[in-house]
């Protein structure tokens, strides 16, 4: 193919003369050609993002929940590399442009089943990493063969761009448009193909998106005097097109007809995962799995299920047969199966229903109900429990459908703030199970339900006597405990009470628990609870009147560590002081900083160095380094895509004896340009999709509507950004990202009770205005570029755009965990702010040249 269109644009070349560029129909209105390369182009993108959000789904199956930021940066890392490969070659398919674009869609569309593949077939296991450095090597490999499929993608956007300098908002648009659909697609198809359904579905996506290139040159071929004589070569990627559909067309159609997809996609867990533990347990059974847009759910029967967490030794009769609940393969839940109820008196929250005889009860994501089951047993008036996962209450058998107990499928912290109701007790159920501190693999989870304000709604949906009781897994020294504790502290306080006289928390061998009330306890209640902590053998950790004999008498420690620590946290007279200087960090989480499972400190690198290699946790117990490895390493990959291009093609020139006039080289205020766009974009989008978790209740939500409404207005942005002044747009915006930490809560606050359809809709008009502004500043970049002479160093920009977008994901991260969301946002605007600074000194140093020629 001799060109992409008739018309012309004036480009820049490498040896620095003005000659004529042929480029796409996309220039000319209504031509059908070029709709079917925007077609293309809107398909690659589609099979690109909905890939995207996939994998992180994959990820926390296969593996722990915090790999999701890496996605993210993988993403960008393929989508910098595909700009700097074109930098280091300009002409790369100018020649025929048709056949290029639809190879690489055709390897776009491969790379996706191949990606899946190795991350399957060849898992990286995070627990002997302390000891194989095979496993480094692994998780290096990953990181590189997941960003293939969005080089592809990449590339062809890069490309596309590059030929065609004057209409980049159209491009850019399309691309933005395409990835946007594709959030929606991630967000609905799991439910009907499951997350290796999908693999085959944005493969076969991208084949869809090779079609339309294909096609969409065609007609410019038929303008070509010169005999096509690979033709062979040419057809392939139509055949391999055709192979990939069906296949997808296949494995889509047994799905959604029940039946099972190709057995070599079905997903490996790993073998750490409780789920794998149990389904090595002789005669253990899946009875049936299945996936929704936010989990997977599995459900096992084994005689080894045997789960009653804080259970007292002195209960000495048979354990209920269970069936196991498994979310994501992981967090065991049972569900009760046979009618005994003889243990229930024995489990740490029975107190409640002794303290609060036939209570009226709010039970916060009981799972498979063994909360629920408790508290009708122990004579609880009525329960109303929320779960927002449906799957769980279909597959927890009959406790959901007790006539004593309302079931509301939605996400607890939204209905705290809906409901008007008061309860005798409010329980929070413990989902997760032990997760030891020290490895740091669990930091970068979002909880929203213990952070200040989720106990402090709770303790608003108490009645004036009502009781709220939560558990966590003991941890030595204490750490997860006595951060639980420090939150009830806060909680209390805020809500006009006083801690000292408001909270009892009480151990067994592997459990804390804590209750909280809206006033002080009574002294007939301390009896009542003293009693039963003797019968069931619970040591009595801390009470308003506790004293140091009565503590550490049944589950004895050398010394009473629990009762020391809590004393010393609720009477220091400065607790931020007491948090600084404990080994842990035990800061009580906030909606700003929902991170429970966070406790590292830098003073702890000397004892995590010391443990490398000797405990069986994931990353041999130094998870958080880890994380810092990774942001290093990402630094390192992301400079190389800045730098390797530059000095490949300055080596070339000097090479050549040819020089580009110093007048249409790009300033370091241009780069710099590009490279602050790239940092600010990420450091809004990542905390905007963390803070939004709160809002919509999951993750997956989370990710999916925020970045659908930043890429669809960010397109949106861009294709009008030929009509709107942009430098004042970088002020704005940075302007509009400043004022996001203040907005948000008072939005949340006020409309978190709506229903999840009106929130949804709240999420995509809160973020439309800055994902609009947003889009602006990288098309409008990309012209003024060309205008001066620039094209040719459009991927060089896209490559630094994106290479800052690398580290900025993993920055952003771990910017959140150290200061909060509020702090990245406001970093974020303010490297827009220092892009617009950039512009205005390259302005003068522009104008400066220009008077001097």
């Amino acid at each position: 193919m001799a060109r992409l269109g008739e018309t012309t644009v004036r480009r820049h070349s490498e040896e620095g003369v003005i000659q004529n560029q042929p480029v796409s129909p996309m220039h000319r209105e209504g031509n059908p050609y070029g709709f079917l390369i925007k077609v293309g182009l809107f398909f690659i993108s589609a099979s690109s993002i909905t890939f995207e959000i996939n994998l992180i789904r994959l990820f926390s199956v296969a593996q722990f929940y915090h790999f999701a930021f890496l996605i993210v940066s993988v993403v960008l890392l393929g989508s910098a590399a595909s700009g700097s490969l074109l930098m280091v070659f300009p002409k790369l398919g100018r020649d025929n442009p048709r056949r290029f674009l639809s190879w690489v869609s055709i390897l776009a569309s491969l790379s996706t089943i191949g990606a899946y593949l190795l991350f399957n077939h060849l898992p990286f296991d995070s627990f002997s990493i302390g000891w194989d450095l095979r496993q480094a090597g692994i998780l290096v490999l990953h990181y590189l063969v997941l960003s293939t499929p969005f080089f592809f993608c990449g590339l062809v956007v890069s490309f596309l761009l590059e030929v065609l300098p004057e209409n980049t908002g159209n491009v850019y648009g399309v691309n933005l448009a395409g990835a946007s659909s594709g959030c929606l697609l991630a967000l609905l198809l799991p439910g009907f193909l499951g997350g290796e359904g999908i693999v085959l579905f944005c493969s076969a996506l991208s084949a869809i998106g090779m079609v339309g290139f294909y096609l969409g040159g065609k007609h410019d071929d038929n303008h070509t005097d010169k005999p096509n004589r690979n033709m062979g070569f040419e057809t392939l990627p139509i055949v391999l097109a055709g192979i990939i559909i069906t296949m997808a067309g296949i494995d889509i159609g047994n799905r959604m007809s029940d039946r099972e997809g190709f057995s070599w996609m079905s997903l490996k867990i790993s073998p750490y995962k409780s789920l794998s533990y149990m389904m090595q347990f002789p005669g253990s059974k899946m009875i049936t799995q299945d996936w929704n847009s936010f989990s997977r759910l599995s459900v096992v029967e084994s005689a080894g299920i045997r789960s009653l967490p804080g259970l007292s030794y002195r209960y000495q009769s048979s354990i209920p047969q269970q069936q196991g609940l498994y979310v994501d393969g992981d967090d065991l839940s049972p569900v009760i199966v046979t009618t005994q109820d003889n243990f229930t008196p024995y489990m740490p929250v029975s107190i409640v229903y002794e303290l609060r005889p036939a209570a009226k009860t709010l039970i916060m994501e009981p799972r498979g109900g063994l909360d629920v089951y408790t508290a009708l047993a122990q004579g609880a008036c009525c329960v109303t429990a929320v779960e927002q996962n449906p799957l769980i209450v279909s597959a927890a058998g009959n406790i959901y459908s007790h006539p004593k107990a309302e079931t509301k499928i939605e996400f607890e912290r939204s209905y705290l703030k809906r409901s008007q109701e008061s309860f005798d007790v409010v329980l929070i159920s413990l989902t997760s199970t032990y997760h030891p501190v020290q490895s740091g693999a669990y930091s970068l989870a979002e909880d929203y339900r213990y952070t200040v304000e989720a106990l402090t709604d709770a303790l608003a949906r108490l009645n004036s006597n009502g009781i709220l009781v939560f558990m966590r897994w003991l941890q030595y020294p204490p750490s997860e405990d006595l951060r639980a504790f420090g939150l009830a502290i806060e909680a209390v306080e805020q809500d006009g009470g006083e801690a000292q006289k408001q909270i009892v928390v009480f151990r067994g061998y592997n459990t804390t628990t804590i209750m909280v009330k809206r006033k002080p306890f009574t002294t007939s209640e301390l009896s009542v609870i003293r009693e039963f902590l003797f019968d069931r053998a619970f040591d009595l950790s801390y009470a308003p009147d506790v004293q140091a004999n009565e503590t550490n008498r049944y589950n004895i420690l050398p010394e009473s560590m629990y009762y020391q620590t809590y004393r010393d946290l609720i009477s220091s007279d400065s607790r931020w002081s007491f948090y600084r200087e404990y080994p842990y960090d035990i800061t009580p989480p906030t909606d700003d900083q929902p991170f429970m499972g966070h406790y590292f400190k830098w003073s702890q690198i000397r004892q995590i160095m010391a443990e490398w290699g000797k405990t069986w946790q994931p990353f041999g117990g130094a998870g958080y380094l880890v994380v810092i490895g990774l942001l290093l390493m990402t630094i390192v990959m992301g400079s190389c895509l800045v730098l390797l291009p530059w000095i490949i093609r300055n080596i070339r020139r000097q090479q050549a004896h040819a020089s580009t006039p110093p007048f249409h080289k790009p300033t370091g205020y241009d780069l710099g340009y590009f490279a602050c766009i790239g940092f600010g974009y990420l450091l809004v989008e990542i905390p905007l999709i963390q803070k939004f978790i709160l809002y919509l209740g999951q993750p997956a939500y989370a990710f999916a509507i925020v970045l659908f409404a930043i890429l669809f207005f960010s397109g949106c942005g861009s294709l009008t950004s030929h009509k709107i002044p942009w430098r004042p747009c970088l002020l704005l915006t940075a302007g509009l990202v400043m004022i996001l930490p203040l907005l948000l809560p008072l939005i949340f606050e006020n409309t978190l009770g709506f229903s999840t359809g009106w929130r949804v809709i709240v999420s995509v008009l809160v973020v439309a205005p800055a994902g609009i502004l947003m889009g602006i500043p990288f098309p409008a970049g990309l012209r003024w570029m060309v205008g001066r002479g620039n094209s040719d160093s459009i991927p060089w920009f896209w490559g630094i755009n994106g290479a800052a977008s690398v580290i900025s994901a993993v920055l952003a991260a771990m910017l959140a965990l150290a200061l909060g969301f509020a702090w990245v946002l406001r970093i974020g605007a303010l490297t827009y702010l220092l892009g617009w600074f950039l512009l205005i000194l390259d302005s003068h140093q522009m104008k400066k040249l220009t008077q001097h020629r």
